[in-house]
């Protein structure tokens, strides 16, 4: 099994919305994906508590499948996909790492 862990950091604001606005929708469109994308075994979406160091990531999504090839259809489903077309202009910054669990 393959744990895929993915932290982003958001702008302060972007395309006219705050990066509060831009996170929240973020994780809805994250939370949803499990609904439409049956690769997905688990998933969690955590936003970072706001009294914590503005050096802090501000959104982590923690995502499981059953294998490598799984997680590379995840990355090409068209659902999956336009969540990234959204995230890109928003975001300032994206960490991912895969591992066996």
């Amino acid at each position: 099994m393959i744990r895929h862990v993915c932290m982003f950091k958001f702008k302060e604001y972007a395309d006219g919305r705050t990066k509060s606005e831009n996170i929240g929708i973020t994780k809805a469109m994250l939370d949803k994906l499990p609904q439409t994308i049956p690769y997905i075994l688990s998933s969690q979406t955590h936003i970072c508590d706001s009294r914590q160091s503005p050096d802090n990531y501000d959104l982590i999504l923690i995502s499981d499948f059953e294998s490598l090839e799984t997680l590379e259809k995840y990355k090409i489903h068209p659902d999956h996909v336009a969540v990234g077309d959204f995230m890109r202009p928003v975001r300032l910054s994206r960490t991912c790492i895969d591992y066996d669990i």
